[in-house]
């Protein structure tokens, strides 16, 4: 199977803004198909079922995921032979229902050297009146527990997803998100598949930029909703995660994560 990986300088910036943005990836024919396989429902495989078993060869999702720009995307971020945690259709009617409160997708989950990612896939365009995903950019390594984030309407630099048909997201699996209301007189769709990693994610995508000083401008980043103060806590707890997936223990922006580990004369 052909696959595009991705770039160092593009998994830094899923490292630091939580996800990455697949535009209008999926070719017409599938997103000819999509509603009609949507509406009748994909069967859900029990949670840990290897990709291979819960989509077998030649159905709409196992196609969906070999588009070559997604399947080199998984395997920069999750690496070979994920398995499928779960799988959910999400339809918002035309003028109805309410925004979803923002949220987190689990439990709190403290792990700095693994992640799941959630991919979301739109087979028709999402204009402004039509809702779409709202997402919360560097939000994901903000700890919570599902819903504790529910009582917040709006946060600065907040993203809400307007999108040309075929568009996919990747999303680290701890982001703020939320779907809106639909306003508009189309039904909007969206297919999410959640990917637990099978292998240590360490150097999964193309490497060869890894020493580009666009990797640690992407790292360092600053998102609006994010106090001085805590933007050092975000820049800090990136670091973390680009040593675990570089395994490179001496990475460090500003010498916060060098400072904090700092032990000395300790034995193991």
């Amino acid at each position: 199977m052909r696959t595009t990986l991705l770039t160092s300088v593009q998994v830094a910036r899923f490292v630091a803004a939580g996800y990455l943005r697949l535009d209008g990836v999926i070719p017409d024919e599938l997103n000819d198909q999509a509603i009609e396989v949507l509406e009748a429902g994909i069967p859900r495989p029990p949670y840990g079922t290897p990709v291979t078993q819960a989509y077998t060869e030649g159905t709409f999702a196992r196609r969906l995921i070999e588009v070559p720009e997604v399947a080199g995307a998984l395997r920069s971020l999750v690496g070979p032979d994920p398995t499928v945690d779960h799988h959910a259709v999400h339809v918002r009617e035309p003028k109805g229902g309410h925004a979803q409160p923002l949220h987190a997708d689990a439990i709190i989950d403290t792990r700095m050297d693994a992640f799941d990612v959630q991919l979301m896939y739109y087979p028709r365009e999402v204009n402004a009146e039509m809702g779409g995903t709202l997402v919360v950019p560097g939000s994901h390594l903000r700890r919570t527990n599902e819903s504790d984030t529910g009582r917040y309407q709006n946060l600065r630099g907040q993203t809400r997803l307007t999108c040309p048909a075929g568009t996919v997201m990747l999303l680290h699996h701890g982001i703020w998100h939320g779907g809106r209301r639909n306003d508009s007189d189309v039904r909007r769709y969206m297919f999410k598949i959640r990917f637990n990693p099978t292998v240590p994610q360490v150097r999964l995508w193309d490497t060869s930029d890894l020493d580009d000083p666009a990797v640690a401008g992407e790292l360092a980043r600053h998102f609006p909703w994010y106090e001085k103060a805590t933007a050092r806590l975000e820049v800090h707890n990136r670091v973390r995660v680009w040593r675990a997936l570089t395994a490179d223990p001496t990475f460090d922006i500003d010498y916060w994560t060098t400072r904090v580990n700092n032990r000395p004369g300790r034995v193991a």
